[in-house]
């Protein structure tokens, strides 16, 4: 018998301080079994960084397709604006990624990401519509401990900094640049 997807709602009030966005959003997600706690926080987050740009941006089906990313935003015609990828891509997949969409963001975490980048950098240096991002390991372990089933989340964003806080705790994490078309 398949293990089934568990679903997790959250309330997301972002306050992004750079761009001048405050908005509220109700989300449902659907957690894959062999998702951990730490990666559907580290998607919720992605979902906060990113969703000022277009309130299209949705979450996908994710780790049960791999045609897919974590989140996507598509405009009216069903192509793709907006594809961002949450941990560590090989470099097949964002050049597939790359040509199919209009801007690429990779939101990196774990120990090995450094090691991943070096491998993948070079692979990748003539997508012109790639950013990648890194999260630093210790502070998206500590994000995961706020996970609950129903949770209420603020995320207030300054200087590449995001503070997650729910009544579990909080959390501050900083971006680490990658490759950044800003």
């Amino acid at each position: 018998m398949a293990l089934r997807a568990t679903i997790y709602k959250a309330e997301i009030n972002v306050a992004d301080n750079d761009r001048g966005y405050y908005g509220s959003h109700a989300v449902t997600v659907a957690r894959h079994p062999s998702e951990t706690d730490e990666r559907l926080m580290v998607r919720l987050l992605a979902y906060a960084l990113w969703v000022q740009a277009d309130e299209r941006l949705v979450f996908t089906r994710g780790l049960s397709d791999t045609d897919e990313p974590d989140l996507w935003n598509l405009d009216l015609t069903g192509a793709v604006l907006q594809w961002v990828e949450i941990g560590l891509p090989d470099d097949r997949r964002l050049l597939k990624a790359c040509g199919r969409s209009e801007q690429v963001i990779v939101l990196a975490y774990g120990r090995g990401v450094d090691v991943w980048w070096a491998g993948v950098r070079d692979k990748t240096a003539r997508a012109g519509n790639l950013q990648v991002y890194a999260l630093d390991a210790e502070a998206t372990k500590a994000l995961a401990g706020l996970a609950e089933r129903n949770m209420a989340l603020s995320v207030n964003i300054t200087d590449r900094s995001a503070w997650v806080s729910c009544e579990r705790g909080d959390v501050s994490l900083d971006l680490r640049a990658l490759r950044d078309m800003a």
